[in-house]
């Protein structure tokens, strides 16, 4: 009979142990992930960030596009976009350095202070203060404030990096 009684009292200890244990299963010291939870709360979680920051970033794009269109090409076209710049007789396209302006329609001719001009990177020649801009050429604005003036009626031109018009 004390045999059957250290038996039970054996019995009744492992079984607590194993219902304690099984308590703390799951627990912050033992996480338990199912693979349900993954499938439609995780998930869920994890698209719901993933569109949130898709949709911010397609806007701030939406809004920069918006405004170089605004904009019509003055002021910066920045990175490797060209932006058509529509210039009347008269009117000057000022570059910063590193602006590049290519001629398509029209006639201009450079402007500068003193006689060194723009950089024909076409040809690899200097284009002198009042030289005509060939069609099609493309030219780089080494020196600040050089200038592309328009000589007739309507002049376009495609302009990359800082400019301003005047």
């Amino acid at each position: 009979m004390k045999k059957w009684k250290i038996a039970a009292a054996a019995a009744c200890v492992c079984f607590l142990l194993t219902v304690a244990y099984a308590a703390n299963a799951g627990g912050a010291d033992d996480p338990l992930v199912t693979l349900s939870y993954l499938n439609t709360t995780f998930r869920a979680q994890v698209q719901t960030m993933v569109d949130q920051t898709v949709d911010k970033r397609k806007t701030e794009l939406e809004d920069a596009l918006a405004k170089v269109l605004e904009q019509g090409g003055t002021g910066t076209a920045g990175g490797n976009v060209f932006s058509v710049v529509t210039l009347s007789q008269g009117q000057t396209l000022v570059g910063d350095v590193g602006c590049e302006v290519m001629l398509r329609i029209g006639s201009a001719v450079c402007g500068s202070t003193d006689s060194v001009g723009l950089i024909d990177t076409t040809t690899g020649a200097n284009l002198a203060s009042g030289g005509a801009l060939a069609t099609n050429h493309l030219y780089m604005v080494t020196i600040s404030t050089r200038s592309v003036t328009a000589t007739s009626g309507t002049v376009k031109v495609l302009a990359r990096g800082p400019y301003t018009i005047r």
